[in-house]
């Protein structure tokens, strides 16, 4: 709703929908003696009149049929009635020479009629009688209102009636129209021309052009406001549509003139210009002699400049998609474009499209039907053009020879393309594009090489590690890519033999050839064979071969593949034998010397690992063990350059994996009673591990040897590359009937499923029938559905019963969804189990129905203070009765039903796509009762519960840190190299996010073996790597793609590799990556609704939740904003479980929607920051108060809010207070869960510690620091006292003596209360004194009730009101920081490029106008809290969305405010709802920052109507 805005008259309001009348209309230079000033009209009200009637609804300028504020509230049968047509028609033949004045009564009469009706009101119409009347009085010289009222009708005629064109151009409309474009006497009336022949073109094109059109509505277009200009290009575009061969001069004239507006600051303007061009050049591509004179008109120069100038943030994808495809189109026949795209460096343009940062949202999925207007795809179509290939269909193409002799004639040109694709091509193709992209990567590398010199290709390569890139799509299964890459690996060979053998065998490119030669048996087998033994390309995608031609092949034309049966395998055979013979591998020594002293390193230290025969061998044993990783470590950083393929062939990842896990990685298996033992043996090699990796020779992060290993590792992981992104193809939303998990109708695809029983089960029955299964469905739900059926310990009654059952269930859901649609979206989601997720996390919430489970989940105030929870135990936990198998293999139950299918189509495809024959496949699944599963007394590692071990001999707290397993939480096969690189890698980044902690330990340890006596030197340098490097950019990138495919979109299910990595190893995608995964596996789809019907039709409730912004059901609350927390209550108590979209209303203001809504979480979070509420550290009278954007008596929290610490007595007293606080953070927890789900903002500083407890991550001593470092600080030096104390007493030395900085700890006279809380009681004998025997004891309680006991039940609270909107363990993938940003928001500063990249400017305004220039130059000198409130004040959220402003959805918009007074007199005001801010034209800077800031500082705290 808008702000600062007076409220119009409801006169005015009418005024604006109210037809034409004469008055309005005047013309511009009319000689009338009577003439008023001319009508102004704003850009705003001529888009609204262009267009005659918008698709959006209110947009009309001309009214709606049941508008009610025209005057009389017409009916529109009434308004077309015959006798008032014919009186009509009447008047427009009658002259009666006073005038005109009887026409312009009619004609007014006549656009009135027309301006309120749709064509099926007036299918009486008689054109024939009306049309000839209007073309003869728009030729009406004599009379411009006359003329102005006939072609407007003319226009509100096409408007209403799109067929009566046809009669409007045979009876000569369109001369009379284009002269008076072409000898323009009255402004208006041109302008009307134009919106007429703009109408008049969507129907009759071809007409239009030859009658001169283009020309007309072209040559004084200049002359035009901007909008007017909107029109005149449009109707060029309508007439560009159908292009006759005969026609071309005339289209040709225009060129130059489009070509010029290409350059016009209006972006809707330039796309439709750039339509046109693209129009003109589809229909003259089968001419290479019209495609010349187009191109020497300049439109490759004016289209590159479009392009290279951030066209990309200007312009619509599909228009700049469209620009690169027809510089494609041209170069594809036209040898002037060529020479002329090489004249203007093209490849540099190419390399940065491939090299932005939306490169990888367009080399994502992308169906075949949609390749022509994506922009990565069209790049490599051009870039292939430019270069043309090697392997073509019609070898002695004239075309193709053609470029090749430019690129002979002409070296320089071919030298800077390939100096700047070939380097990006291959990063193109390790961020992980798809097979189609990476094609055409490799087939523009390959014509690089086979053009170029020798010298030019060094020179290419020179940034580039082509061998270890070459290495890597060796390893690929897709048989174009193979027989492209080894192609490349022949021409280099050829090319540079001397420079290429060695590096080959170095980077594993011999190894992957001999490999590639044993699995072609396998890849002929998936393949189609055919009679001339040439393979066939899928009915599902085109061939690979024929994707980038120049030839136009339709998507679903079978097409023979330019592959033989055996090419791969010939190919590879020749290669082999012609230049990696036995004699020349040898000579170049196949492995480094570098790779065989770290294999023989790696088995001394395997060989090690857990030996240990007494205490003094287990000591010398670690010595030598501690100076071989050394040596290893050493050799990594300081050795000669190791390949990834020397890297993974050493196996130093698992060997370093054996040594950390102390010889059980892997088995994971350690006897009882040497637990205590391993688990010392662990900590302290991991701490030795530790601090080598951590040490930091020089300055920066990159030198440490942890970012040394991590790198060497996230090589490796990319190499191995295998987690396939599976696509589909042809899907589409439609309703299919499904029996697992409840019987209806779905939207989702399903799975047709044949259950089998296994013979040799005799316990259960057969079940012989074919179901359908939603793609959803877990292994849980099938068993739900068929073992009641299929159990012969069930009866026949009891399966009735359960039959029933369920129908009663379906019946009582039909009930409900009659009574209240928005309550059985919630029922079903619940009941029916079904979740959108293809993630366990997500299957073991499907519980119990609604009605049942609700109450029992919610842990009530009285409930967290006592400790006691009344939640039933999870269905989830039940013991599963069967096991499935799909072709004799088992299936993991953890998966869903598709991820068991995906996974075994995999292994036998290598093209897996989820097609129509997918769908179609009936699956067999065996079922057989669960065996019983045998005893296992093995103790995992990750399974240690805390240990004494640690407080009594090392000095550690507990078991904190959670990343030392002895296997990843996954359930990736062991064996694969890349669990060995995931298992390091997790090390690493634990290692990496604890380091501070880590660090902390060993001076700690130091301290109390004597090393270090001075308590300063306690304090921990921490140099850490950037968490970034941690994100693996081919894995993150893969994921993306995944998630871009509409399966995905719709569903939420995916592979199990996502969630597996996911659960596993988050860190390995970016925060962006991750948050869509959150919402889509959290919440459902993030595209269109996924409805479900049950099978009499009356449900349309969603079984999924969905993202916030995709168009959920929407809830709107009351709030009143004189009790902003009171309101909150009453919402969480009514909506917390909603699955829709909460938006707010305050009382007694009209406002509603986004703004207010982000204004209500931006108030709640502030009310839970004043002081009195006992929530947080700081909330204590003489702490003092801050403000927060003018507002007073907020906690003081300089370093973030943290739980205050309660004590817990035995009795009631002196908890007065208590269950209020309880009840606070149980609606704390709602709130925060609720504004994730709901895509809000709030504005509240909790600390990093607490961020930490929401992550369900322990804290430790050294976490006090950051919520009070002066506490923390002490506390950390009396623990380091007490580990020397304790090391004195281990060796038998006296402790007695010790003093806490030259003062004995008795001397500093501390009380067993907590520091900071006098009431707060550490003992019953609170008195006592602290001194060096108790002193553990007393820092062991103050840490307890700082960050345990004393803060539990506040974070179980926390918790439980959560866990009522979602799982609080879907968040556990973010860190802290990413956390905060998720919830909190960005609050960056804004550089004048972002801003001129992220804001919309309309209206009348552009990027280079004055004022928007003064507006961007004040907001970007905003101190903190004025940008704060001019983000409330525009959005209603003092913060930006995470992402900043180019995440503002939707865009932050600028336009122009037309004052009825003095601009400088006027506010500016807002739209909260569409962050939509209109700014008056003001006459100076210093006008506008006073007035802009008045506004925001008083225009808060309401919403009207503007």
């Amino acid at each position: 709703m808008d702000r600062n805005r007076k409220r119009e008259a409801a006169d005015e309001r009418s005024q604006e929908k109210r037809a034409c009348s004469l008055s309005e209309f005047r013309p511009c230079s009319s000689t009338s003696s009577s003439q008023p000033p001319p009508h102004p009209q704003t850009d705003s009200e001529m888009e609204s009149s262009s267009s005659g009637r918008s698709d959006r609804a209110g947009d009309s300028g001309y009214g709606s049929c049941d508008s009610d504020d025209f005057a009389g509230g017409y009916d529109s049968r009434n308004l077309v009635g015959r006798g008032r047509l014919q009186r009509v028609f009447s008047g427009l033949l009658l002259d009666d020479g006073s005038g005109g004045s009887a026409q312009l009564a009619a004609l007014t009469e006549l656009c009135e009629v027309l301006s309120f009706c749709m064509e099926d009101a007036v299918g009486y119409f008689p054109l024939e009688t009306v049309v000839p009347p209007l073309v003869k009085l728009a030729s009406h010289e004599s009379n411009p209102d006359v003329m102005l009222l006939a072609i407007r009708a003319v226009t509100y005629l096409c408007d209403a009636m799109p067929r009566s064109a046809e009669a409007i151009v045979r009876h000569g409309a369109l001369p009379v129209l284009c002269g008076k474009l072409l000898a323009i006497e009255y402004l208006d009336v041109a302008e009307q021309c134009l919106q007429a022949l703009e109408k008049i073109s969507r129907k009759q094109a071809v007409p239009c052009l030859q009658a001169g059109t283009i020309a007309a509505v072209l040559t004084y277009i200049d002359f035009f406001p901007t909008n007017s200009q909107r029109v005149a290009v449009s109707t060029v575009a309508n007439v560009c549509k159908k292009l006759p061969p005969d026609c071309s001069s005339i289209v040709m004239e225009s060129v130059p003139i489009l070509c010029s507006l290409l350059q016009y600051e209006d972006h809707k303007l330039v796309e439709t210009v750039a339509a046109c061009l693209v129009r003109m050049t589809d229909c003259f591509a089968g001419s290479s002699e019209l495609l010349d004179e187009l191109c020497k008109h300049g439109i490759i120069q004016k289209s590159l400049n479009l392009i290279a100038n951030d066209g990309h943030r200007s312009l619509s994808r599909a228009t700049y998609s469209g620009l690169i495809g027809l510089l494609r189109k041209l170069a594809t026949s036209s040898l002037v474009a060529v020479q002329t795209l090489f004249e203007h460096n093209i490849s540099r343009t190419l390399m940065g499209i491939l090299m932005g940062s939306d490169m990888l949202r367009d080399s994502a999925y992308v169906s075949v039907q949609d390749m022509q207007t994506n922009q990565v795809y069209e790049v490599l179509k051009l870039a292939n053009q430019l270069i043309p290939p090697v392997l073509r269909d019609v070898p002695d193409d004239q075309i193709e020879l053609a470029k090749e002799k430019i690129l002979v004639d002409q070296p320089n040109f071919l030298h800077q393309f390939s100096t700047d694709i070939l380097p990006v091509s291959v990063q193109v193709v390790n961020t992980g594009a798809n097979a189609y992209v990476c094609y055409a990567c490799v087939s523009i590398i390959n014509s690089i090489a086979y053009f170029s010199t020798p010298d030019i290709l060094l020179d290419s390569i020179k940034s580039t590690n082509i061998s270890s890139f070459l290495a890597g799509l060796l390893s690929r299964k897709d048989p174009h890519v193979l027989f492209l890459t080894l192609k490349t690996v022949e021409v280099l060979m050829q090319k540079l033999p001397a420079v290429f053998l060695s590096s080959f065998i170095k980077e594993g490119v011999v190894y992957a050839i001999d490999a590639a030669l044993l699995v072609q048996e396998k890849c002929s087998d998936s393949v189609s064979e055919h009679s001339d033994d040439h393979m066939v390309v899928r009915d599902t995608s085109r061939c690979m071969c024929h994707s980038f031609n120049s030839s136009r092949v339709s998507a679903s034309e079978s097409k023979t593949c330019r592959l033989q049966k055996d090419s791969i395998e010939s190919l590879a055979r020749h290669i082999k034998t012609t230049y990696f013979t036995h004699e020349a591998v040898d000579s170049e020594m196949g492995f480094t010397e570098t790779l065989q002293k770290l294999k023989i390193l790696c088995s001394v230290l395997n060989d090690n690992v857990d030996s240990c025969s007494t205490s003094d061998g287990c000591h010398q044993n670690e010595e030598n063990l501690t100076q071989i990783l050394l040596q290893v470590m050493r050799e990594l950083s300081e050795g000669e350059s190791m390949s990834t393929f020397e890297f993974i062939e050493s196996g130093i990842a698992r060997f370093l994996a054996c040594y950390v896990s102390n010889g059980k990685y892997l088995s994971g298996t350690t006897h009882a009673i040497d637990l205590s033992g391993h688990i010392l043996t662990v900590l302290k090699r991991f701490q030795i591990f530790s601090s080598i990796c951590l040490s930091n020779p020089g300055q920066s992060w990159d030198n440490m040897l942890l970012a040394v290993l991590l790198k060497k590792l996230q090589n490796a992981l990319s190499s191995l590359d295998n987690f396939p992104v599976i696509l589909s193809h042809g899907f589409k939303l439609r309703n299919t009937y499904t029996d697992i998990p409840v019987r209806g109708i779905t939207k989702n695809p399903c799975l047709r499923v044949h259950f089998v029983h296994q013979n040799e089960d005799t316990n259960l029955s057969d079940f012989d029938s074919v179901v359908n299964v939603d793609i959803s469905s877990s292994f849980d739900a099938l068993e739900g559905y068929l073992w009641p059926k299929v159990s012969k310990g069930n009866n026949e009654h009891q399966t009735e019963s359960a039959d029933k059952k369920a129908d009663d269930t379906t019946s009582g859901i039909k009930h409900v969804s009659e009574k209240s649609p928005i309550e059985t979206h919630t029922n079903i989601s619940q009941e029916s189990c079904i979740s959108n997720s293809a993630e366990v996390s997500r299957q073991e919430e499907q519980c119990l129905p609604a009605v049942d489970s609700s109450p029992k989940q919610t842990m009530s105030a009285k409930e967290v203070t006592e400790g006691t929870s009344s939640a039933s135990p999870s269905i989830g936990s039940a013991k599963p009765k069967l096991t499935f198998s799909l072709r004799g293999k088992q299936l993991d139950s953890s998966r869903t039903l598709y991820q068991a299918v995906l996974e075994e189509q995999i292994a036998a495809e290598f093209d897996m796509v989820v097609g129509s024959k997918f769908w179609s496949e009936v699956y067999k699944l065996t079922y057989k009762s669960v065996e019983e599963p045998k005893a296992n007394d093995s103790e995992m590692l990750n399974c240690v519960p805390q240990s004494s071990v640690f407080w009594n001999k090392h000095g550690f707290s507990d078991w904190k840190y959670p990343f030392l397993l002895a296997e990843l939480p996954c359930k990736i096969d062991k064996l694969n190299a890349s669990y060995d690189v995931l298992f390091m890698l997790k090390i690493l980044e634990g290692m990496n996010h604890y380091s501070f902690q880590l660090l902390t330990d060993e001076r700690l340890d130091a301290f109390a073996e004597g090393r270090i006596e001075n308590f300063d030197d306690l304090k921990a340098i921490v140099s850490s790597v950037p968490q970034v490097e941690f994100v693996n950019s081919k894995l993150n990138d893969k994921l993306e793609q995944q998630m871009q495919d509409p399966l995905v979109l719709a569903t939420g299910c995916m592979p199990s590799w996502c969630g597996q990595l996911m659960a596993a190893c988050p860190f390995l995608f970016s925060f962006e990556a991750r948050w869509k995964y959150f919402y889509l596996t959290t919440f459902g789809s993030l595209s269109q609704q996924n409805n479900i019907q049950h099978l009499d039709g009356s449900g349309t409730n969603s079984l999924s939740d969905r993202h916030p912004y995709s168009g959920s059901l929407r809830k709107k609350f009351i709030v009143n904003r004189n009790n902003i927390l009171e309101s909150a209550v009453k919402m969480m108590e009514l909506h917390a479980q909603s699955k829709g979209t909460l938006e707010v209303e305050y009382t007694e203001e009209v406002g509603t929607g986004l703004g207010p809504t982000m204004e209500f979480f931006t108030l709640v979070s502030h009310e839970f920051q004043k002081v009195g509420l006992d929530m947080w550290r700081g909330d204590l009278s003489y702490a003092g108060i801050r403000t927060i954007d003018g507002c007073s008596e907020f906690v003081l929290a300089p370093f973030g809010l943290f739980p205050r610490p309660w004590s817990t007595p035995t009795d009631d007293s002196g908890v007065a207070g208590f269950p209020e606080v309880i009840k606070m953070f149980l609606l704390l927890g709602k709130l925060v869960a609720k504004a994730i789900r709901d895509g809000r903002i709030l504005d509240i500083p909790f600390s990093r510690a607490f961020y930490k407890i929401i992550l369900e991550q322990e804290l430790s001593i050294c976490d006090i620091q950051s919520i009070d470092p002066e506490l923390g600080r002490t506390m950390l030096e009396f623990q380091a006292l007490v580990n020397r104390k304790r090391f004195l007493e281990s060796i038998s030395e006296d402790s007695s003596n010790l003093c806490y900085r030259n003062a004995s700890v008795k001397d500093l006279c501390l009380d067993f209360t907590l520091p900071g809380f006098p009431d707060y009681a550490l003992l019953s004998e609170s008195t006592k004194t602290v001194n060096i025997v108790n002193l553990e004891e007393y820092v062991t309680m103050v840490v307890d009730a700082t960050i345990g006991s004393g803060i539990s039940k506040q974070i179980d609270a926390f918790k439980s009101g959560f866990n009522e909107v979602f799982p609080l363990k879907a968040i556990q993938i973010f860190t802290e920081d990413e956390l905060e940003r998720l919830l909190c928001g960005e609050q960056d500063c804004w550089d004048f490029t972002e801003l001129v990249n992220h804001i919309n400017f309309d209206h009348g305004y552009t990027a280079s106008s004055p004022t928007v220039v003064s507006f961007l130059e004040i907001i970007q000198e905003l101190e903190r809290d004025e940008r704060r409130a001019f983000l409330q004040f525009v959005t209603g959220s003092p913060r930006l969305p995470p992402g900043g402003l180019a995440a503002l959805k939707p865009k932050l918009t600028v336009v122009r405010k037309h004052s009825s007074c003095d601009a400088d007199m006027d506010l500016p005001s807002v739209m909260t709802c569409a962050n939509y801010l209109k700014l008056p034209p003001y006459s100076s800077k210093e006008k506008m920052r006073h007035k802009l800031l008045y506004a925001i500082t008083e225009g808060q705290g309401s919403f009207h109507l503007s």
